[in-house]
């Protein structure tokens, strides 16, 4: 006897069977039980997810000879037949095959004539999107008032090629993505099921290349069974799909995190020489960086099996939230831009350095250039600095691209600040960034004894309070006041103005004068009498305090 492939072997014959589609199968068990039945449905959604195979289930529903149930009895020669394939009132069409108007009025011609062997007749579309705009037509008449014995099911991946005419008479499923942890268990269950020894490293390696089809899930299954000798191991998949192995994207997020751009690139020259799949090799780099991301801002969060917990805790910590996301919305530019560059390793090169070259300081204000060969140690020995903050007499807060550049240890140094009182003033000196720089705007002093500095947080922001901002503020106060001290933050409505109320409401009250201004502005006004023009107010801006 032939082998048959597994994705065959393991289709669903019933509805509970499916995996993943409960929304689809309760509405149709219901209407099956009530028979209350539409005569056309389309089944929409990627490969691999169940279409056909809910088509056919119900086509069994529709003609089991114990009557129309949910249930099918599996059993009987209708059910057998739809099963096998050679049911003669089931009319399995591909509509990429038949796309001319004639061979869809060939097919319409036996609409009217009853049903041979079952108690519907039932026209099974697939890929009903590819069907010409003739083709459509010469449907639309039959699918709005077929037969009583007649039922369409069409199935496509692409419903916005379908005419709406043609969805008007249709009810319409939306089949879901099936995700990783779906795939897995179905893999594991058959994989059991078929005595086949694997790891569980394997099956998520497996469900994850399948990438939401559960066909494409069974036939990376079968591959690597073949692959394997007769069972499914970790290290045998990663060398059949391709899969970067983990600790070649460790290594990068180590260069990153070290600010090495000489070591992202020996470590893009080992990958070279393993002729390694660049796209994906980047893939796997936002996956991870998505993961320590997840660490740093969602308290318990556990990573996805095959990640190493103790590595990726240790990136967590080491990197900035906001250096983290910088890296992921590069990456994922860089994906789009990858096809474009002379060739895959100079784009992803080209990404990993872009990473580096537009990593934000600490302090939020510059950026941080990528350490060289010759001069790594002095680079990385040297702190992080930020900007003076522009005042009304700075030349420009835009710097040229030679001012930009300017070494740091040019930059002058910040006055320490010993007296927290004045917060707002406190907090300049402290030269914070990014969602720090929020959290600290967003206190008011409380109190402080010379050991412990008390402060009070808007309860509206409290969600500053995540990652690593806490530890920052008080590092940050440490650096002004000394190591000793320590930091509480109560969270209750302000009873004083906070830095960020009096920012907006400064930016509000000059908003407000920079609309009046321009309302009582003489050419302004002539231009109205004149021309009839109208002030817009939502485009008026007021001048920034810190430009020339």
């Amino acid at each position: 006897m032939s082998y048959q492939v597994l994705a065959r072997k393991w289709r669903p014959q019933l509805f509970g069977q499916l995996v993943g589609q409960q929304h689809v199968v309760t509405a149709l068990n219901n209407a099956l039980e009530r028979e209350r039945l539409h005569h056309a449905y389309l089944f929409t959604g990627t490969r691999g997810v169940g279409k056909t195979t809910l088509a056919r289930i119900f086509a069994k529903s529709l003609n089991c000879e114990k009557g129309i149930s949910a249930v099918p009895c599996g059993v009987c020669d209708a059910c057998r037949e739809i099963d096998e394939g050679r049911f003669v009132d089931l009319l399995e069409v591909d509509a990429a095959s038949r796309t001319k108007v004639d061979q869809t009025r060939e097919l319409l011609e036996n609409v009217p004539y009853a049903p041979v062997r079952g108690r519907y007749k039932v026209y099974l579309i697939d890929e009903v999107h590819m069907f010409s705009a003739s083709s459509f037509n010469a449907l639309l008449k039959t699918l709005e008032e077929p037969p009583p014995h007649v039922k369409f099911i069409l199935a496509t991946t692409d419903p916005q090629k379908v005419p709406v005419t043609v969805l008007s008479r249709c009810l319409q499923f939306n089949l879901k993505r099936l995700s990783r942890e779906q795939i897995e268990g179905q893999l594991r269950h058959i994989l059991g099921e078929e005595k086949v020894p694997f790891d569980e490293e394997s099956l998520s390696l497996l469900a994850r290349g399948a990438d939401g089809s559960m066909r494409d899930g069974l036939s990376l299954l079968d591959q690597a069974i073949a692959f394997g000798g007769g069972e499914v191991r970790g290290e045998a998949v990663k060398s059949m799909i391709g899969v970067i192995g983990s600790d070649r994207i460790y290594g990068l997020v180590e260069a990153l995190v070290a600010g090495e751009g000489a070591g992202l690139l020996d470590r893009v020259s080992e990958m070279a020489e393993m002729a390694v799949d660049f796209s994906q090799a980047l893939q796997e780099l936002l996956a991870m960086l998505h993961q320590i991301a997840l660490l740093q801002l969602v308290s318990g969060y556990q990573p996805d099996d095959g990640y190493d917990m103790e590595r990726l805790k240790d990136f967590s910590e080491a990197l900035a939230a906001e250096d983290v996301q910088l890296y992921y919305q590069v990456g994922l530019m860089g994906q789009q831009e990858l096809s474009l560059a002379p060739d895959p390793r100079s784009g992803f090169e080209m990404v990993l350095l872009r990473m580096l070259a537009f990593r934000p300081e600490q302090g939020g204000g510059s950026v941080t250039q990528p350490s060289g060969s010759g001069n790594r140690a002095s680079r990385q020995s040297a702190p992080r600095t930020k900007p003076q903050v522009p005042n009304k007499s700075a030349p420009s807060a835009v710097a040229k691209p030679a001012q930009a550049a300017a070494p740091a240890e040019l930059a002058k140094p910040v006055a320490k600040v010993t007296d927290p009182s004045d917060w707002e003033a406190f907090c300049a000196a402290l030269q914070l960034g990014g969602i720090t720089r929020q959290l600290a705007q967003n206190c008011t002093f409380g109190s402080w004894d010379g050991k412990t500095l008390n402060l009070t947080l808007d309860t509206s922001r409290r969600q500053l309070r995540v990652g690593q901002s806490e530890m920052r503020l008080l590092e940050g106060i440490r650096k002004q006041l000394g190591e000793s001290v320590q930091l509480s933050i109560t969270e209750a409505v302000p009873q004083q103005e906070t830095p960020a109320m009096r920012e907006k409401r400064e930016l509000e009250e000059r908003q407000a004068e920079a609309e009046t201004s321009m309302a009582v502005d003489p050419m302004v006004k002539e231009m109205e009498e004149r021309f009839g023009a109208k002030l817009m107010p939502e485009s008026i801006r007021p001048v920034d305090d810190s430009a020339s």
